[in-house]
């Protein structure tokens, strides 16, 4: 109980970003690999093991309060870690370092939205691999709300982990790089496709839904973290002559504020640099881990069991998912940065059909206005695919969300061009004897998915080499 007690109190429970406790999922034990290969247990505990630290109103008195501290914290665990202060922060000689640390305050920070109530990490939770964080939500329709009630976009929110090696879109077919699935953070602009797709968010009316970069701009340089921004970027942004009731507008929805072409151009400027801080923490080891089991099995330093290593020859060849998932490599990223349409059906939850029953989403064809690329969206990583707090806790899958296991994505690679059409998604016997058609049918791979010939037990050996993909089975 002693040892419990001070693991509880440890000064990893500190927050960086946001003074609330929140009751945290169950926090998977992490192990470091020693020199020689062997694993040594962490703090936290044994290996295959997960915690859970209810806090009932019967247990009382000292116990009761470490576990509460114990789940005090808006980081998750995968980014957990002791968070120095900012005047700590602020006086470090090491740029780059103030600079990560910088974003990964903006990447936490509730108050850069609208009503103060949503983040980046909201949709993007290091404890589901940056990903949507919400089992009720990724089970039906996979769009997370914004910080306006009933806002809406029409996608599942795509993983941030490993985002930032992504090129600048070629503006020329193949297209290759950019941000978001549809690829419009381009990185042309910035040189950066992760710096300008965290821009992104901020602005729009479906997600943090600020009216003008300038309300962000003066949130940041007037926040609990001025002095760190100072350190890294200057006093620039603190010194912009915002309207006087520049606080009162951006505390509600509106069009842009009323600013002097000056004005602007230092806004752009500082907003550049939010973007910058938070592509440097998107791109640092907190996001980028490389720390699965299978790259403990390519250092060789872990094994796989034999099913996993039927499915990492599958993978490599008769699965064919190197096609889109390139593994090769010392750190492989397992996505080709390209765009595919898969023939992926929608997803008949999409909040988006509420308001527009017709809607069809053309993914890059829309954002480019070519045609011949309408219904493509980018191929993700498979990094942290089935990363989540609980086996039980429920993914989803594909541009929209529509499949909700990687067990149903593989088999849907596998016989789309084998089953019949079903009329929706929500019959019972989707993925048994039947698909629902393409959302979109034009420009659809053929030749390389639909008709694997994998059998049932080549199919769950695929995923079960996917599961090995998940960071946090051993520390850096």
């Amino acid at each position: 109980m002693k040892k419990l007690l001070m693991g509880a109190l440890r000064p990893e429970t500190y927050d960086a970003s946001t003074s609330r406790c929140r009751s945290g999922p169950p926090k998977p034990y992490v192990y470091r690999l020693d020199a020689s290969g062997g694993r040594t247990e962490s703090a936290t505990g044994r290996r295959g093991m997960r915690m859970w630290f209810p806090t009932y109103p019967a247990r009382a008195g000292m116990i009761a309060a470490a576990l509460a501290l114990a789940a005090c914290a808006d980081e998750p665990t995968a980014v957990k870690g002791r968070a120095p202060g900012e005047a700590e922060l602020a006086g470090n000689p090491d740029l780059e370092v103030r600079r990560v640390q910088l974003g990964r305050r903006l990447f936490f920070d509730r108050e850069l939205s609208l009503h103060g109530n949503q983040s980046c990490a909201s949709c993007h939770d290091p404890d589901w691999g940056f990903s949507g964080p919400s089992s009720q939500v990724n089970a039906h329709g996979a769009v997370f709300e914004g910080s306006v009630a009933g806002a809406f976009g029409n996608r599942r929110p795509p993983s941030a982990a490993y985002a930032t090696f992504s090129p600048v879109l070629r503006l020329e077919g193949p297209y290759v790089g950019g941000n978001f699935w549809d690829g419009r953070a381009t990185g042309q602009r910035l040189g950066d496709a992760a710096a300008e797709q965290a821009q992104g968010p901020f602005l729009n009316p479906a997600e943090m839904a600020l009216r003008d970069a300038a309300c962000v701009v003066q949130r940041v340089s007037q926040g609990r973290y001025a002095a760190l921004w100072a350190s890294v970027y200057g006093e620039g942004a603190s010194a912009i002559a915002l309207p006087s009731d520049a606080s009162s507008l951006c505390a509600a929805a509106g069009g842009p504020l009323p600013l002097s072409e000056a004005v602007r151009a230092q806004v752009q400027v500082e907003y550049d640099n939010i973007a910058r801080a938070i592509a440097a923490f998107e791109g640092s080891k907190h996001v980028n881990a490389f720390t699965s089991r299978f790259d403990a099995f390519l250092a060789g330093r872990a094994e796989l069991t034999e099913q996993e290593r039927l499915g990492l020859q599958l993978f490599n060849g008769k699965a064919r998912c190197t096609v889109c998932h390139s593994s090769g490599g010392t750190q492989p990223l397992f996505t080709n940065f390209r765009y595919s349409n898969l023939g992926v059906p929608r997803n008949p939850e999409n909040p988006v059909y509420a308001g527009q029953p017709g809607f069809v989403d053309y993914g890059l064809g829309a954002f480019l206005g070519a045609a011949a690329q309408q219904g493509k969206f980018k191929s993700p990583t498979l990094r942290n695919v089935d990363r989540r707090p609980q086996g039980s806790d429920v993914k989803a899958y594909m541009h929209n969300g529509v499949f909700k296991s990687l067990e149903t994505v593989v088999h849907f690679y596998n016989t789309r061009d084998v089953l019949p059409r079903c009329e929706t998604v929500a019959e019972p016997v989707v993925g048994e004897n039947c698909w629902p058609a393409p959302e979109v049918a034009a420009n659809m791979v053929t030749g390389i998915v639909g008709n694997l010939g994998l059998t049932p037990a080549e199919e769950a050996a695929v995923v079960a080499y996917m599961q090995t993909l998940s960071d946090g089975y051993f520390e850096r």
